[in-house]
């Protein structure tokens, strides 16, 4: 009998766990939505599914419409049942347009993002992580043509080492990244400042053109070769494939409460198995409460707090932007399978 037990107890847990892992629709879900400029793919799953990185396990592509796995704003998406099992899908547009023998001139639409781009646009193209090594061994500003310490687009510089590429970027040494368990090196954040050409090579020292600058070029900023970055816009929000645990180590621009559409970093990467696009829960820790009859320090469970989706992997960690905060949350707080 008591066996028995068990087994039921096994089969409850393990439906549980599966009703857990398959999307889940909210009770307020649209029939139908017209997606509209300024949407992204996060905003639209969410109005469908309490899960929204479940969203494409319910994506159904229409392939009599073009560009089916694409979605772009004017586009009606409509909830159906297929094989009972809930999808969403494009539909074919009824609008009819009276044509007139003139010319028309239409902006080319493109397809919405799944998170918001403008936040996280210079870490796609700019900011890297690299090796300490890598970044101390690189050509270094030594000054601005007639002197100056503080140069811009349109000037010249003049920089000391080995020639990396004709195209090159300036970039300065920002934050060190190190695991706050282990202590283990994760990588140097390198901050791009400019970007410009080598115009000259005498012996060690480089002129540069400075073609653009987001900051002032100053003594001791490094050279980097140039990047073509391939910017990935097209994330599809999913769990991990492997349980993973990690914290956040930093956020974007100092603060001391993390929230909504920050970019944050984790001490997790590829090794892990970590990929653009992976969603993760973040939990908020626990209170320390003094126990009143034993005179301990304990410290409350952690607690369900806000999501994020990765967006920039590296070998040792990740650049995450967070999507949901449902109260403010920290550096330090875990990061999990949501």
């Amino acid at each position: 009998m008591r066996k028995l037990l068990y087994a039921l107890a096994a089969s409850m847990l393990l439906l549980t766990s599966w009703a857990h892992a398959a999307p889940d629709l909210r009770s307020d879900h649209p029939e139908r939505y017209t997606v509209v400029k300024g949407d992204t793919l996060w905003d639209i799953s969410a109005r469908f599914l309490n899960n929204p990185w479940y969203w494409p396990e319910i994506w159904h592509v229409n392939p009599q419409v073009e560009n089916p796995h694409l979605i772009y704003p004017g586009d009606e998406l409509a909830l159906v049942y297929i094989d009972g099992q809930p999808r969403v899908t494009k539909v074919s547009s009824d609008r009819v347009v009276k044509l007139s023998p003139k010319v028309r001139s239409e902006p080319i639409d493109t397809p919405i993002p799944a998170i918001p781009l403008d936040a996280i646009s210079s870490f796609l193209s700019d900011t890297r992580i690299v090796d300490a090594d890598k970044l101390n061994g690189a050509p270094y500003v030594l000054e601005g043509e007639d002197g100056r310490i503080i140069t811009g687009a349109g000037d010249r510089v003049y920089a000391r080492g080995e020639k990396p590429a004709n195209n090159v970027g300036i970039f300065r040494r920002s934050k060190e990244f190190r695991d706050p368990e282990t202590g283990e090196f994760l990588g140097l954040e390198a901050r791009s400042i400019a970007s410009g050409e080598i115009i000259a090579e005498n012996s060690d020292v480089l002129t540069l053109s400075l073609r653009k600058s987001s900051e002032e070029v100053r003594i001791g900023d490094r050279l980097l070769v140039s990047e073509d970055r391939r910017i990935t816009t097209s994330f599809v929000p999913s769990p991990p494939d492997d349980d993973i645990e990690g914290r956040m180590i930093s956020v974007e621009g100092g603060v001391n409460q993390i929230g909504q559409y920050d970019v944050v970093a984790i001490n997790r990467g590829e090794r892990e198995g970590l990929e653009q696009g992976n969603v993760m829960a973040v939990l908020k820790n626990g209170n320390l409460v003094r126990d009143p009859v034993t005179n301990e320090t304990i410290e409350l469970p952690s607690e369900r707090a806000g999501l994020l989706m990765i967006f920039q992997t590296y070998e040792k960690m990740s650049y995450g932007l967070v999507l949901q905060a449902t109260r403010p949350l920290s550096v330090g707080d875990r990061v999990t399978n949501p």
